[in-house]
């Protein structure tokens, strides 16, 4: 956002947003420092506020993720993809407290979009899936 609205006028000073969503191949700390470079070289007249909303993480193939391929193939006969597609993962939120994190869960044609719905014959499988799931690694059951 910058200036008044008019065409003919230079503004003052521009405010611009901007989001990195990042891999674990990078660092805050170093995108910060490559944000600066880039406006110093230009001897621009800045100020930046940062704002970090989540990192970026990778989750071992470990007990968890192990738990929930045996039990979805148990349950759904199904041997399932361990994938990152998908967008943004909210795991980015507890990963600093969990040393596994998975997100599993209804298939999501509609997430996010107007009418958005799960089927009805996708909650018994998963409800066992996650009983099993909890019973098995709590070892219980």
């Amino acid at each position: 956002h910058a200036g008044t609205g008019a065409t003919n006028i230079i503004p003052g000073e521009a405010v611009v947003d901007f989001n990195f969503r990042f891999s674990t191949e990078s660092t805050a700390e170093g995108l910060k420092a490559r944000v600066h470079e880039i406006l110093d070289r230009h001897r621009l007249d800045y100020e930046l506020e940062w704002v970090l909303g989540g990192k970026p993480f990778l989750t071992p193939r470990g007990r968890l993720v192990q738990t929930l391929e045996r039990t979805v193939a148990k349950v759904a006969g199904l041997a399932p993809a361990i994938s990152t597609t998908g967008g943004t993962s909210d795991g980015r939120f507890i990963i600093d407290i969990c040393p596994e994190v998975v997100e599993f869960g209804p298939v999501n044609r509609s997430i996010h979009k107007v009418n958005e719905a799960v089927c009805l014959d996708e909650i018994e499988p998963l409800e066992r899936i996650y009983r099993l799931a909890c019973e098995d690694l709590l070892g219980v059951g």
